[in-house]
């Protein structure tokens, strides 16, 4: 998915021992903590209590467990591929992080407050909500996919940073609402099933505050006050902050995202079999096409393809553009017919166990290939095959966007689109005309991936991260500058490219992409 924006910011990226031996001897169970925490306070006997009265009934989740789906997720991960320990140790990571934050700023600050809040429901109109999709963040540390709960995490009693207590909050069980909505987790089954330390109800979480403020006169608060998720959490915090005598308080975000820019093993197979999934259903919906077949088609055949392998959603709304709507980068109206003649422009990927793939071919909808047609297509594939060599060697990502320009000039100046007298600098600056979106971004757990460093295009590429290459020429039927038979057409080739210390491997290979292979689809579809 082709990005746009620029926002400066400068990330320090480190490399991090498991050390999980550090929290091995941590009870789950709150009343075990310290005096010091919000554990023994009187209101939290209560939670205890009401929690010991739903112990003779089974207990439920509110997603899918071993216990539930044993062909999907094994015992002891908390989501299909990712363990307790996997994400017991993000967050220790992240108190780390913390830790090195305030050393290298000399900072003396001790005691360490951070709030994580899930997402809330959105509805398209009364009590008809839209499919619940959770704040990346919360569910990067938690694997928690319930709305309208919040993680936090505080130092360990007595003990410094990155020892640490991690306290969820969550809905309260309910039956009446679990009747209509499905089953709830509830605080009991949070602990369980989440590896955190302890779990209360929402209800909670301000006497929670009260209590911490009145035993932690000093400490730092982080939060992410300019994107809350939460509204009525980012209220009740305003109100907390307000009546304290300071205002220390950092985001935790841009430590977060330096977590998740580096993949561990079990999300690079995740990803891995996310891009194997929108390879196939890409290739299915080649297949399917032909002249005069709806863009909404095959917007649905993709949806169906990527569902029946295993993914839950499509990554993004798709684009599927026929003929000359494929100039229109974003373009998610997908209702009209694709005429013979037309190329098909498909932007689109899956979410399989929440990690996306992100994928762009174009081909024509007669299966063959005109001449004009084949011209703009090489220079593009010629393009991405030669950045995606580059990904490993460029220092950052303007790097590459900077070469990609001054690739596509002088294609273009060979294939007599541009002048040819124009020089380096002058090429470079036409063909952003013909390619005005950036050439790359990161990809993760959302398309458009740790949104901070990935618009920092001045940052690296580093082993364990995974980006996209997407080059593309767009040219609209009214640019009179270029020759008739290449006005209207738009082109662009996306692939997802995980980054190794021996250099790239495109997750996307499976998909054809070559002029011979996309053809030969067709040819293989007409016997």
């Amino acid at each position: 998915m082709a990005q746009t924006g620029i926002i400066r910011f400068g990330f320090l990226n480190s490399h991090f021992l498991l050390n999980l031996s550090l929290r091995n001897g941590w009870k789950e169970c709150s009343r075990d903590l310290s005096k010091k925490t919000f554990a023994l306070c009187q209101f939290c006997s209560t939670a205890s209590s009401s929690q010991e009265k739903q112990q003779n009934f089974p207990q439920t989740y509110g997603q899918i467990t071993s216990r539930t789906h044993p062909d999907i997720i094994q015992e002891g991960q908390v989501t299909p591929g990712l363990t307790k320990i996997e994400f017991q140790d993000r967050r220790f990571r992240l108190m780390e992080l913390i830790l090195q934050q305030f050393h290298r700023l000399k900072r003396n600050t001790k005691n360490h407050l951070v709030v994580i809040p899930s997402a809330s429901k959105v509805f398209m109109s009364d009590k008809i909500p839209y499919p619940f999709r959770q704040n990346t963040e919360f569910l990067y540390l938690t694997g928690f996919q319930e709305p309208d709960s919040v993680l936090l995490l505080q130092n360990a009693p007595d003990k410094n940073l990155p020892e640490h207590v991690s306290t969820l909050f969550v809905p309260k069980k309910n039956n009446h609402i679990e009747m209509w909505e499905g089953p709830r987790t509830g605080t009991e089954g949070a602990v369980e099933l989440l590896g955190v330390d302890c779990a209360y109800s929402m209800e909670e979480l301000e006497n929670f505050l009260q209590v911490y403020a009145r035993s932690h006169h000093n400490f730092v608060l982080w939060y992410d006050f300019l994107n809350p998720p939460l509204p009525n959490v980012n209220e009740l915090l305003k109100s907390f902050m307000s009546s304290l005598h300071h205002t220390e308080f950092e985001s935790p975000i841009p430590l977060i995202q330096q977590l998740r820019l580096i993949k561990s093993e079990s999300e690079i197979k995740l990803m891995q079999h996310s891009a194997e999934i929108a390879c196939e259903s890409l290739t299915e919906v080649m297949k399917s096409s032909h002249p005069g077949v709806n863009e909404t088609q095959l917007y649905a055949k993709m949806d169906f393809e990527c569902r029946i392998r295993g993914a839950e959603r499509l990554a993004y709304p798709p684009v599927v553009a026929g003929g000359s709507r494929a100039n229109i980068i974003h373009y998610i109206a997908n209702n009209q017919r694709i005429l013979p003649g037309d190329m098909v422009l498909m932007d689109a990927g899956c979410e399989y166990h929440s990690y996306a793939s992100d994928l762009t071919r174009t081909w024509p909808v007669s299966g063959k290939f005109t001449c004009p047609q084949q011209d703009l297509y090489e220079i593009v594939l010629i393009i991405q095959k030669e950045l995606i060599e580059l990904c490993c060697e460029m220092s950052n990502l303007d790097q590459l966007f900077h070469t990609m320009c001054q690739l596509m000039g002088t294609k273009l100046q060979e294939l007599g689109l541009v002048s040819g007298k124009l020089g380096k600098i002058e090429l470079a600056k036409i063909a952003y005309n013909f390619c005005p979106h950036h050439v790359s971004h990161y990809l993760g757990m959302d398309v458009h991936d740790t949104r901070i460093i990935s618009c920092d295009y001045s940052s690296i590429y580093l082993p364990g991260s995974t980006v996209i290459t997407i080059p593309g020429i767009y040219i609209k039927p009214e640019n009179h500058q270029v020759p008739a038979q290449y006005r209207g057409m738009g082109i662009r080739i996306e692939d997802d490219i995980l980054i190794t210390d021996v250099g790239p491997e495109i997750l996307t290979s499976r998909c054809p992409k070559t002029i011979a292979d996309i053809e030969k689809i067709f040819g293989v579809k007409k016997l």
